[in-house]
């Protein structure tokens, strides 16, 4: 039995509630549990690794070896091919790098490999998916946005959600070939747009005002490296003009 847990900061009172927790589930259902810490920076990682160690210095009761995950313990996941093979490995990476400067590629990965695995599903009846043990897609979605906390990445998250995920995979219509189509072109003047929109909206929903000169400059821009460097800074920016750097 695994219980996960997602660590922002050490904190020495998670020590008692990881052993209570640990207890509980090996009393309530007579099976091994193991504890899973994913941390969102390595100084946190390192501080959940520790042993924890209950009793007195004459004697030892019980020991706690957390397992953990974190900021190169796990490879960040900038692929959607990647991020499709493994949709786990890919949950994990986003929270462990929740804090990166780079978290909105590893986003754009993980959205896209959701939308695979929707993609799969769609092909296979409920019992099938169910005998497999599949977790829904929704489940995935569900789990990142918790995970990654209140914060520009949670708002960026939630965006790629409601903008790029089919709402009915499988179907055929007109919105789902457009916009699988889209995806596997990559470099089209509509990822661009994509882009464009992204960086405009992360900035609304921070609160920072955008003057009609940035908003003009960003969608005209349709160099899509230009429009990432833009999207990783509106995570962060104070200020709209802040996006173009000392360009």
């Amino acid at each position: 039995m695994l219980a996960v847990e997602s660590q922002g900061k050490p904190d020495p009172d998670k020590h008692h509630s990881w052993t209570y927790y640990l207890a509980h589930l090996y009393a309530k259902y007579r099976l091994p549990p193991f504890l899973l810490v994913v941390c969102k920076d390595k100084a946190t990682a390192s501080w959940a690794a520790e042993p924890i160690r209950v009793g007195r210095g004459f004697h030892t009761s019980m020991v706690v070896f957390p397992l953990v995950l974190g900021p190169g313990v796990l490879p960040a996941i900038t692929e959607a091919d990647e991020a499709a093979r493994d949709l786990g490995v890919a949950v994990f990476s986003a929270l462990a790098y929740a804090k990166d400067p780079g978290l909105t590629a590893i986003l754009d990965a993980l959205a896209s490999g959701v939308a695979d695995d929707a993609e799969r599903s769609g092909s296979r009846d409920s019992a099938e998916a169910e005998e497999a043990g599949d977790v829904d897609r929704v489940d995935w979605a569900e789990i990142v946005e918790i995970g990654l906390g209140e914060g520009p990445g949670r708002d960026y998250w939630r965006h790629l959600m409601a903008t790029y995920t089919p709402n009915f995979p499988g179907s055929n219509t007109i919105v789902e070939e457009s916009w699988l189509e889209g995806r596997a072109k990559g470099q089209s003047e509509g990822k661009a747009e994509g882009k464009a929109e992204d960086i405009l909206h992360i900035l609304e929903v921070r609160g920072i005002e955008i003057p009609d000169s940035v908003r003009e400059r960003v969608t005209d821009c349709t160099d899509l490296d230009v429009l990432g460097t833009w999207l990783d800074r509106s995570l962060s920016a104070a200020h709209a003009e802040e996006l173009f750097g000392e360009e």
